[in-house]
């Protein structure tokens, strides 16, 4: 994985949690396995995915509170990096503003694409890591 040490939200036993770079879908965030021979989703461990699930339930429960999506994505893909990961991949039928900043899901309802010439402003990404940091660490 490229270094992704600046987008980091929140590290737990099993995994990490990092705002994805590329925000075309605002809140979308990789949770990566922090054990390094895990390759691929049918290498996790119980105890891993046990973790994984409550992990999710925070980020959907977070990104609902923040943005509040129409629906979820969950992918295990691993093409370009092979190493045990999750995409987690808020969907929008009508744009959302944030920070004056406009998002739109041109996709919404189809498989998700990344649209690799947006750019996220880093304002927006440093706003986002520290509004996730809060909620996954509110215990409440």
């Amino acid at each position: 994985m490229a270094d992704f040490s600046k987008y980091l939200i929140k590290k737990y036993k099993y995994w990490s949690v990092y705002l994805h770079p590329n925000q075309n879908l605002l809140g979308r965030c990789i949770v990566w396995c922090n054990r390094k021979s895990a390759l691929d989703f049918s290498d996790a461990s119980f105890e891993e995915l046990k973790e994984l699930l409550n992990i999710v339930k925070k980020l959907k429960k977070t990104c609902k509170k923040l943005f509040n999506p129409d629906w979820f994505n969950y992918t295990f893909l691993g093409n370009k990096t092979p190493h045990l990961h999750l995409h987690f991949v808020p969907r929008y039928k009508e744009k959302r503003i944030f920070e004056d900043f406009v998002f739109e899901d041109k996709h919404f309802g189809k498989h998700y694409q990344t649209d690799p010439n947006f750019k996220t402003p880093e304002k927006i990404t440093k706003k986002l890591i520290k509004l996730y940091k809060k909620y996954l660490n509110y215990e409440g």
